[in-house]
């Protein structure tokens, strides 16, 4: 690899670090599970206005949450007829925020508490699903 070629590389990746560094420097603990925690995505919700890569953090995570639970929700009605939902999911900010506020309302559990099985379990009840016998 030529010199400039190289050298460039290198600047890349130092900055591509620095963007990342003073996110992930401060960045609350996953559960002792290695699962997301509650504080984890609390912590990313209050910096998304100020910190892009908490923000690109958290529209990644909110995506794959509600993407994965509408498709294994999809699944399992389609094939069987076993679950049904009055309305779609929907997920925002403002809908995580509440519901892991309702799920784990003491902060000090934040640290150790799972944020996704909070906030599925939230979008299952706002959406009416049921399952059918």
């Amino acid at each position: 690899m030529p010199s400039f070629k190289r050298e460039t590389a290198v600047a890349a990746i130092g900055f591509m670090a620095a963007l990342v560094m003073p996110f992930a420097a401060y960045a609350q603990p996953s559960t002792a599970t290695g699962r997301i925690s509650v504080g984890q995505v609390m912590e990313m919700i209050e910096k998304a206005d100020s910190s892009p890569i908490a923000r690109q953090t958290l529209v990644a995570y909110v995506a794959g949450v509600g993407e994965a639970a509408g498709a294994i929700v999809d699944t399992i009605g389609n094939g069987s007829r076993t679950v049904s939902c009055r309305k779609s999911f929907s997920l925002d900010t403002g809908s995580v925020r509440v519901a892991l506020e309702a799920g784990a309302p003491r902060q000090d559990s934040w640290s150790q508490t799972p944020a996704t099985p909070l906030i599925v379990a939230d979008m299952v009840k706002r959406a009416g699903c049921r399952a059918k016998d």
